[in-house]
């Protein structure tokens, strides 16, 4: 026993467990890292194409997206976005049920993302910007453009609120920040909140994000 004691306090195995936590992180880092901005930028593309009603792009998108998750496996914004694309198959299906299970399969995969993020989410970048505003955007744009069938509106306007308010946010890209901004200003005035849908259409232009033009013609548009 005494032998064994002396082991556990050993100067060897307190390296070894060094070494081996240094280890462990290094590869966790790795995992996190493992996608390039231009990979993602690729798949991206398409799901933009896919989301302004590219039916041939929707496909693509799920699949890029599902590549790039079996390469990097865990990363949680890969899963959101190869979520939101698997549920805009629902929209590309003819049958009721196939409709049902694409949007039921991209739903569960995008709160299975949502599970995954950590702190560490917070400082990883991606595409310049925060792992985990992205995630939580591409949830809340995903649930709040479902039916109301789905019970997801109060979730994805809850999350929107969150990425919005985040200190975070000033770190994402001028395009992401502006994203984000033109769908909360979208949301605010469909549920007639006028005032904070101008409010975030004028900070859109004040800080000359790369949707100031599309804020002010919506803001023109705007009850008075």
């Amino acid at each position: 026993m005494a032998t064994a004691t002396r082991f556990a306090s050993s100067p060897r195995r307190n390296l070894l467990l060094a070494a081996l936590t240094i280890a462990l992180s290094a590869s966790a880092g790795m995992a996190i890292a493992a996608t390039t901005d231009a990979q993602f930028q690729s798949a991206f593309q398409t799901f933009q194409a896919a989301q302004k009603g590219d039916e041939a792009a929707v496909e693509r998108a799920a699949e890029q997206f599902n590549e790039l998750l079996k390469a990097d496996p865990g990363q949680p914004m890969l899963m959101a976005y190869a979520g939101a694309a698997t549920s805009l198959k629902a929209k590309t299906s003819m049958l009721p049920w196939k409709k049902m299970g694409h949007a039921e399969d991209g739903l569960a995969m995008i709160d299975k993302a949502l599970a995954l993020l950590q702190p560490v989410h917070d400082t990883t970048l991606l595409n310049r910007t925060p792992v985990s505003l992205q995630t939580r955007f591409t949830a809340a744009n995903t649930f709040l453009g479902m039916p109301s069938m789905f019970n997801r509106g109060t979730r994805g306007a809850k999350l929107l609120a969150d990425v919005q308010n985040s200190p975070l946010l000033s770190q994402a890209t001028p395009g992401f920040q502006g994203a984000v901004l033109m769908r909360a200003a979208e949301l605010a005035a469909k549920e007639f909140r006028t005032a904070d849908a101008r409010r975030d259409l004028t900070d859109v232009i004040q800080r000359s994000l790369p949707q100031a033009e599309a804020a002010k013609a919506q803001l023109a548009g705007l009850p008075q």
